[in-house]
Order: structure tokens, then C-alpha cells, then sequence
């Protein structure tokens, strides 16, 4: 069995961040998105691993590499444009020679990885399977309508659902998809629909198996999404502390403090994780917060947010909270006189000033 992973989408309820980062690589818990995945597969048995991508495949690369660093051999499938998920296995369609597979959206993340599911799947040998998860807001999602234990009808972004069972990024497929993704056409958003792929499945009377997800999961692709995951990840760490904390410190909780991080004077409360050679100096770095390495945190107070490499927040004079703050970004309180503001601000940014 083979793993397909997607990560070749532009990321747009992302920017600015976007512009220069792929979506996939934003870190939770300090982990790149992507590698959740890689993970999932990795764990469940799955040793060959396809990853699509697209404007952003030379970061990719440099991230993942040819898979050694799992123990796994990873193929790269270059799509023109982001035209659709059945686009995606379509193109892979030579990779895959044939195989089941599991299809992973690479900014999801899933609980309770995918080991089970791939064994349920093995057993009892559906055509496909889909899992499927209670929204509250199913017109965002493809969305699932059953009749007892079997789909009776897939809709991608229904104006009206039928149910509030929304499609989760994971889907395990024989080759009789193939089939479907070369008979189906494109969705009114030029786009070949992977629930149009799973209903021609249905509609040919192909087994289609769901399977509800217990645990949590995320799509992050929004903000707050990122912020959500990355509470409930860090709600599973454990205390390690690498580098140096002085007397005037206080370490409170489930935080993780890698090498060469110089905290002073500083108050942490876990879950919180502070990268390597970061300093923290007369600050609060306080719950669900992930530094990544090479910060510097001075004389500033931040909680549930997250901070990428080498960035540098000084003397702010409120709370930080709820922030994704990008790479080498610097933060700083200027001086009082004159009154004025002075911004470097990429597009689509947003601002609050009181």
C-alpha cells in the first residue's frame, strides 16, 4: 500500500504568510504541518510515499528530502496548477501502479493517526473509504449523506447540506478510482471534485465504507485553525529542559526548553515549547505558545501563539495573544515622541491599534 499526500495549494486564507512560506510547512508545536502527516503514513506501515506539489515544490524538497529521515522513500509529482483533488490522483496515477493507497491533505492533521484505519481498510477491503466528522458549519466541507451504514451521496460545499458529516483529508482508495477520475468533469469551480470521483464509485455500485473520526482533527488552513491545533498538540508534551534557566526564572507545567536557550528573569507556564538557542529575557511566555529557535523574546508578555525562526518581540507593552508571528519578524515598542506609526506591512495583513 502507498501514501499520496497533496501539498501543492496556494494557501490563500494564509497570507501574508503565504507569500513566502508554504502553507503545508507552517509549524504547530514546532513540527512543520506536513510532517504530521508523513508521520501517519509512517506509522501506519506505509514505507513509499507521493507527494504532489506546486508552486512551492523547491521548499518542499529542501524540507523533506528523499524521506530517509523516516525510514521511507518519497516520489515528488509536479501538478501544473491546483485544479482539484481527483486532478491530483489523476496525475499520480503512474506512481501508484495499481496499488491501494491512502490520499492525505497535507495541512490536516489527525489525533489518532491513520494505523487503525489502514488495518480496517486492509480487512475488509472496501473500494474506498472515507472518514467523516461533525461540523457546525458543513457548507465549508464536502459533506456526506448516509443511508444506515452505507453513502448514499457525496456534495462538495453544498448551499443547503444534507447532513453536518463533513469529509475529513483522509481517504483510502483501490484502483477503481482511477476510473472515476478520468470519467468525471470539472466542477464549476474548473476543478475535478474528489467527491464527484467517490459518488461515480457509489453510483457503479463500487463499496464505499465510512468512518466516523472520534478524535479531533484539523484542517489548518485558517488562523484560528493553526492556533487550535497547536493547543491540542501541545496538551500531549512532556517537561524537558535542555537549556539554561537562571534562579530568578520560573518554569511552571509540561514545557519543553530545547539546547542553548537562555531564559533570565522570566516566567514560563507550559504546555509551551521554546526552540533552540532562543532567548527569553524579563518576559511571560505563557500556555499553548510555541517559539521556534533563534528567538528573542524581551521584556514582553505572549500566550497562546505561535513564533517562527528567528524572529524578535521586545518590549511590548501589553499581551501578545492569539498571533502567528512570521519569520525574522521584529516586534518592537518605539519611541514615544513623536506620536506617529511606522509600518512595513506586507499585503492582506491586518492591524489593530487602540
Amino acid at each position: 500500500m502507498k501514501g499520496l499526500i497533496l501539498s501543492g495549494g496556494k494557501g490563500t486564507r494564509l497570507r501574508p504568510l503565504t507569500f513566502t512560506q508554504a502553507k503545508q510547512l507552517v509549524p504547530v508545536a514546532n513540527k512543520p504541518v506536513l510532517f504530521y502527516g508523513i508521520e501517519a503514513l509512517q506509522e501506519a506501515g506505509i514505507e513509499e510515499i507521493g507527494i504532489v506539489v506546486g508552486d512551492t515544490k523547491d521548499e518542499i524538497k529542501a524540507a523533506v528530502g528523499d524521506g530517509s529521515q523516516w525510514g521511507i522513500k518519497i516520489t515528488y509529482i509536479e501538478q501544473e496548477a491546483p485544479l482539484g483533488l481527483a486532478h491530483a490522483v489523476k496525475i499520480s496515477e503512474e506512481f501508484l501502479d495499481k496499488e491501494p493507497f491512502v490520499m492525505y491533505l497535507g495541512d490536516n492533521i489527525l489525533k489518532s493517526g491513520i494505523k487503525s484505519l489502514v488495518d480496517e481498510f486492509k480487512e475488509k477491503k472496501p473500494n474506498s473509504l472515507i472518514l467523516l466528522t461533525e461540523v457546525p458549519n458543513p457548507q465549508m466541507f464536502g459533506v456526506a449523506e448516509l443511508d444506515g451504514e452505507r453513502v448514499k451521496r457525496l456534495v462538495e460545499k453544498p448551499k443547503k447540506p444534507a447532513s453536518n458529516l463533513a469529509l475529513v483529508g483522509v481517504y483510502m482508495f483501490d484502483s477503481h478510482i482511477f476510473e472515476a477520475v478520468n470519467a468525471i468533469k470539472p466542477s464549476w469551480r474548473n476543478e475535478l471534485e474528489i467527491t464527484d470521483a467517490i459518488q461515480y464509485l457509489i453510483e457503479h455500485g463500487l463499496v464505499v465504507h465510512p468512518h466516523l473520526v472520534s478524535g479531533w482533527w484539523k484542517d489548518t488552513g485558517k488562523l484560528e485553525d493553526i492556533l487550535d491545533a497547536n493547543r491540542l498538540i501541545l496538551e500531549r508534551i512532556t517537561r524537558q529542559v535542555e537549556g539554561q534557566v537562571d534562579e530568578e526564572s520560573k518554569v511552571s507545567g509540561e514545557v519543553i526548553i530545547e539546547k542553548d536557550v537562555r531564559v533570565e528573569n522570566s516566567i514560563i507556564r507550559g504546555p509551551a515549547i521554546i526552540g533552540a538557542k532562543t532567548e527569553v529575557i524579563h518576559a511571560y511566555v505563557g500556555p499553548f505558545t510555541s517559539i521556534q529557535k533563534e528567538c528573542r523574546i524581551v521584556r514582553t508578555e505572549i500566550e497562546n501563539s505561535i513564533v517562527l525562526q528567528g524572529s524578535e518581540i521586545c518590549d511590548i507593552g501589553s499581551r501578545i495573544d492569539e498571533s502567528l508571528i512570521g519569520r525574522e519578524t521584529k516586534i518592537y515598542k518605539c519611541p514615544p515622541k513623536p506620536s506617529v506609526y511606522r509600518f512595513m506591512v506586507g499585503d492582506k495583513s491586518e492591524i489593530g491599534i487602540k
